[in-house]
């Protein structure tokens, strides 16, 4: 038997992603959130291709965390997309929440990238 979160943040994630596309103009910033680590991608959907990614597992990040679980970590990931972002010269993304509530870490995210300089 399924985890009844589960299946309603999957519920979610399809209903976005049938809104949504990522372009090579604009490509998708798509967020995945576990217990420990979380981890953001710019993913250009017509072509399939990852063009920058970032996570608390990131050479970046990974020794300056104490745990990679928290609204901080959430914050350095954010920063680090979008400098990631801007160096590449993609200054516009569409933001993929994947079915997760927009509160916590990755409202932290989020915001830490828009303060970076990434419009979405």
């Amino acid at each position: 038997m399924e985890n009844k979160k589960v299946v309603a943040r999957l519920r979610r994630k399809k209903r976005i992603r049938s809104r949504i596309q990522g372009t090579p103009e604009r490509p998708r910033l798509n967020v995945f959130r576990s217990l420990k680590h979380i981890y953001a991608q710019a993913v250009v959907d017509t072509t399939g291709r990852t063009l920058v990614s970032a996570s608390t597992l990131s050479p970046e990040i990974r020794g300056t965390l104490k745990y990679a679980g928290n609204v901080e970590a959430a914050k350095k990931v954010g920063e680090l997309i979008a400098k990631k972002c801007l160096e590449k010269g993609i200054p516009k993304v569409v933001f993929d929440r994947s079915g997760y509530l927009y509160h916590g870490r990755i409202k932290a995210l989020a915001d830490a990238a828009r303060a970076s300089g990434l419009i979405f």
